[in-house]
């Protein structure tokens, strides 16, 4: 695919890149909706990548093309990119160059030809994986000496009021900061890390993920109205984020707020989602991963009662693979669509994905994209 983006580059713009990056898709294996309440989460790399060639320019034009969209080249002037401008697939790229320019990066231009095997609207970060390699490729390019933490803040940034979504630091964090063979758990308020061990294969398990193939999008209202109501619920607390509620606690914070149902479940999700994360860390650091099966259950729950974000075909997913004797099963990325995850013993997953492909034909749903997630390396140059 590197050889492939640069020698499409070179057709595009008549010359060879200067690099070639990659920023991965990601799945979250627990911690949904806890990032932007300051709280705990733990995602991965998936082998699905955003691949881009680059090459910089000095004057003032960036050119943006994309092997996964119809159209030609797209020609902004950076001086003149602004928020709420784009309304495009560019907006992601030029919000990224728009965030490095606010910053104090003198960013003269680029040309950029893209391509990803990320799914788009499939609850796996498509969008945080274009952000993170443009936003590696530039740094390398013109020698900015960022940090990766420093890249995924700048990245967030792009998308919080460039793009116009709400979305927290743990998308843009695992695309820049994943390691291969591990989930990445990650303390969203102080952005400390911690690499923990993943590799199922060796203890003869899989982690499925079933794309349902209908799509979301952060952009839209529901996401901000549960972001809105996480920060109401902190204020009604008394606290600086729903991540200072102690979960030992947490029963007598819901009495709080017992006026106010929609709060009192949005604190319970987060609350009690950090706490799920911290269990699954003890776990797997424990060497016992199949016990992590009813925690991701237990999650799911959480997100569709709680939160209120999944939909039928993600419980769909959930209810037919733990009936089919998976070991656990949630919903992960940003709910209304997407993606679920399914625990399950090697020998299992044809009866599971079989029961899973079986219940959507019968539901007359469209049927789903499956495949085992393997944990992947984050952001990189390849050539």
């Amino acid at each position: 695919m590197s050889e492939a983006v640069a020698k499409r580059f070179g057709e595009l713009y008549g010359s060879a890149p200067e690099g070639v990056w990659a920023a991965p898709g990601r799945v979250n294996l627990i911690g949904e909706h806890t990032d932007y309440n300051d709280g705990f989460v733990m995602p991965f790399a998936l082998p699905h990548t955003a691949v881009a060639a680059v090459s910089r320019r000095d004057d003032g034009v960036l050119r943006l093309h994309s092997a996964d969209v119809e159209g030609g080249v797209t020609e902004l002037r950076v001086a003149g990119l602004e928020p709420g401008t784009d309304k495009d697939w560019t907006a992601y790229p030029s919000g990224v160059v728009w965030a490095l320019r606010e910053a104090g990066h003198e960013i003269t231009g680029a040309d950029v030809h893209l391509a990803s095997t990320v799914p788009a609207g499939a609850g796996l970060s498509s969008s945080a994986a274009l952000e993170v390699v443009i936003a590696l490729a530039l740094n390398d390019l013109y020698g900015l000496g960022l940090r990766r933490r420093q890249l995924a803040r700048l990245c967030q940034r792009a998308e919080n009021v460039y793009v116009g979504a709400p979305v927290g630091i743990m998308d843009q964090t695992a695309a820049a900061c994943c390691e291969a063979g591990h989930a990445l758990f990650l303390d969203t308020r102080d952005l400390s890390q911690r690499q923990i061990p993943f590799d199922l294969a060796a203890g003869g398990l899989r982690l499925l993920v079933v794309d349902t193939r209908v799509k979301h999008s952060h952009s839209e209202g529901e996401y901000g109205k549960r972001r809105a109501g996480c920060e109401k619920g902190a204020a009604l607390l008394g606290v600086d984020a729903l991540r200072d509620v102690p979960y030992a606690e947490l029963d007598a914070a819901l009495e709080r707020l017992a006026d106010d149902e929609e709060i009192l479940r949005l604190v319970r999700h987060v609350v009690t989602e950090d706490e799920r994360v911290e269990r699954v860390v003890a776990l797997l650091e424990s060497g016992d991963p199949r016990a992590i099966g009813p925690v991701l259950t237990e999650g799911h729950a959480s997100l569709r009662d709680d939160f209120r974000i999944s939909c039928p075909e993600l419980d769909l997913v959930v209810d037919t693979a733990v009936g089919a004797g998976a070991l656990g099963a949630r919903m992960t990325g940003g709910g209304f669509g997407g993606s679920a995850i399914v625990l399950t013993e090697a020998a299992d997953v044809p009866r599971v994905t079989g029961a899973v492909e079986d219940a959507f034909a019968a539901a007359g749903f469209e049927a789903p994209r499956v495949f085992a997630a393997v944990p992947e390396a984050g952001a990189r140059r390849l050539g």
